[in-house]
């Protein structure tokens, strides 16, 4: 994200019982800057928090601002809410994943998926400082197309009244990957199956203007170069 500060390629987050996977811990990573590149090409993620007893897991946009996290949404809505009074926070797990490859096994029990994910462990404030809080939002729009914010009108008083900010930091992380090929038992190897990875690409296509854009209005570089 446009903006973001850079980490050393040494800097890792601390292992703890909660970032330390119980299957498959030689896929886990503590890199903060795979962590980072990781969260930073994804656009959704998904925030997940106990409500009366009961596990819910919402799909959310978020930004990164160093090793802050930062989500957005009505004032309204439940995890805002439950982050204020008395600066308790709400305790929160957050997670993104990217597919990259089908894998497919000539076994239907070796068949998976080449892939790399984030988990973060943590508490969620609400950011209550007018100039966090701008920020935040900033972060929010580049995150999505890096320069969008500085491109477009910012937040009023009365749309900054209605939207709520809560923060997330990086503190409880890992990341985890698959990749490589097919891994079938020895025995299977001879089986007619045809096996193999099926890789999966992100694109964009060509930008739609709004019917009701001014005449002329170009369009911008950073949009150009996605």
């Amino acid at each position: 994200m446009q903006g973001t500060p850079k980490t050393t390629p040494s800097a890792a987050y601390r292992p703890t019982d909660r970032t330390v996977p119980t299957r498959a811990a030689d896929r886990a990573r503590y890199d903060k800057e795979l962590v980072h590149a990781i969260l930073d090409e994804a656009y959704v993620g998904h925030l997940g928090f106990v409500r009366d007893g009961a596990p819910v897991v919402l799909p959310t946009l978020y930004g990164r601002v160093g090793d802050r996290l930062y989500v957005h949404g009505s004032t309204g809505s439940r995890p805002l809410r439950m982050t204020g009074g008395a600066g308790e926070g709400l305790p929160v797990c957050l997670t993104v994943t990217h597919v990259d490859a089908l894998v497919l096994a000539r076994s239907a029990f070796h068949h998976s998926v080449n892939y790399r994910s984030v988990v973060v462990h943590g508490v969620a404030h609400d950011v209550t400082d007018p100039d966090e809080k701008r920020r935040a939002l900033d972060a929010l729009v580049d995150h999505v197309v890096p320069g969008r914010a500085k491109d477009s009108r910012p937040a009023g008083r009365k749309e900054l009244a209605a939207t709520a900010v809560i923060r997330l930091d990086l503190d409880e992380v890992s990341a985890k990957l698959r990749t490589g090929g097919v891994d079938d038992d020895p025995e299977d190897l001879a089986l007619p199956h045809w096996a193999g990875l099926v890789p999966l690409r992100k694109g964009y296509e060509a930008p739609l203007a709004d019917p009701q854009l001014a005449p002329g209005t170009p369009l911008p570089g950073y949009l150009a170069a996605l």
